[in-house]
């Protein structure tokens, strides 16, 4: 099985791009975020047309997150985090596909700091970690994937030193992550690569992606029982060359049928 993470930057705006990825890569599993549109604006027809069932959860000008499931039923199990009723940003959503829960999220950015936008990425860490630890201990295979908006470590930052003040990389939010991935989650990437400097991330200014000045931020943390499955993971780096382009690229995992 081939499970992928995406964000799409736009989901209307890429969607081209979107559908030759899919068509290219044939993942059977998709997360995406960073929608960036309305419910009611959500291309399902399109989606479905390429052989997907998606569900989703939309947000008119920002954030959105997606699943979607190739010749496979996805069972939705929640459309938000956990531990906070007020929050109104679509960032996370759940299911259940093959057997497996599937949590897709968009991690907030957390900049300018220090400030509220800070805090809140902290707060959501948070609770993203309370409801890992639920997952964990149901004992279901789970994949957590998507955005997380952190380098966890130098490795996965060009210039770590131009990076030290930033949200995506201030040691408070890379403890977050490590205490998240702490409570028994295998970094996907990092547990094939242990030394390799791989970037998911290009910003579209100065010829970042030319230069290969990249940042790690999409991750996937598997449960025990999907770390045993591991047999690849990978990212699609040159989709992020393609015109209109996200200024991500698609990110994925191979899980064999049984233990590797």
């Amino acid at each position: 099985m081939k499970i992928a993470t995406y964000n799409v930057n736009g989901v209307n705006g890429r969607l081209p791009v979107l559908l030759r990825w899919l068509e290219e890569s044939a993942p059977d599993i998709v997360c995406l975020q960073e929608l960036k549109a309305p419910q009611e604006k959500f291309p399902e027809q399109a989606i479905r047309d390429a052989g997907y069932n998606v569900i989703w959860h939309g947000q008119k000008s920002w954030n959105g997150v997606a699943i979607l499931a190739r010749d496979r039923e996805i069972k939705e199990v929640r459309r938000a985090l956990p531990g906070d009723p007020e929050d109104e940003h679509s960032r996370y959503i759940e299911a259940i596909v093959d057997g497996i829960v599937v949590g897709c999220l968009y991690l907030p950015n957390g900049n300018p700091v220090p400030g509220p936008k800070l805090e809140y990425k902290l707060r959501w860490f948070e609770r993203l970690t309370a409801h890992a630890a639920g997952l964990l201990q149901s004992g279901l295979p789970v994949v957590l994937t998507g955005d997380y908006n952190v380098m966890p470590t130098e490795l996965d930052v060009y210039k770590p030193e131009r990076w030290v003040e930033d949200a995506l990389f201030r040691p408070e939010v890379r403890q977050a992550f490590k205490n998240l991935v702490d409570q028994g989650w295998t970094d996907a990437l990092r547990k094939l690569y242990p030394n390799e400097k791989i970037y998911t991330f290009w910003d579209y200014f100065r010829n970042a992606y030319g230069r290969d000045a990249g940042l790690r931020i999409d991750h996937f943390l598997l449960s025990p029982s999907l770390d045993s499955r591991l047999a690849a993971a990978g990212v699609d780096k040159h989709v992020r060359g393609w015109e209109k382009t996200s200024d991500h690229a698609p990110v994925w995992i191979e899980l064999a049928d049984t233990a590797v």
